[in-house]
């Protein structure tokens, strides 16, 4: 009995791969907001490409390295809601757009923005991996 609760114990601390481009994601996304570094960088390729703003990161090293902690902070402060989301497959590869809308404040700042993702994985032996992301957003029209 010991034995089964240390599997089940291990078992529930190891990012699990998800099952659909959709729900690796939201784990993604949730990983990122709830700040959970390990989890983020598990969903990602080692090789991974994050295009934003003009800029680019080349790997999954560079990613931690650079912008992730800026990334979790934003999320951590905001509210993102998906407005549409689509997937597009090629035998192992899977396209996944989604329209975001973030509010909230960052930085003692408003925050009120449309945001564009575009997200390819690629499936493995146990789920998903994330291979590259594309990130825009434009501010919302004030009222």
């Amino acid at each position: 009995m010991r034995l089964v609760a240390c599997l089940l114990l291990a078992a529930a601390c190891v990012p699990a791969m998800a099952a659909s481009p959709a729900e690796t994601m939201d784990a993604f996304q949730r990983a990122l907001a709830e700040g959970k570094r390990e989890q983020v960088l598990a969903l990602l390729s080692p090789k991974v490409q994050i295009y934003e703003s003009g800029y680019v990161e080349r790997s999954r090293d560079e990613y931690a390295a650079h912008h992730l902690d800026s990334d979790i902070e934003f999320l951590r402060t905001t509210q993102a809601r998906v407005l549409r989301h689509a997937e597009y497959r090629s035998g192992a590869t899977v396209i996944v757009t989604r329209e975001t809308e973030t509010t909230g404040t960052y930085k003692n700042a408003k925050v009120h923005m449309f945001g564009l993702e575009t997200a390819v994985l690629e499936q493995q032996d146990d789920g998903w991996q994330i291979v590259h992301l594309h990130w825009s957003s434009r501010k919302a029209k004030a009222k």
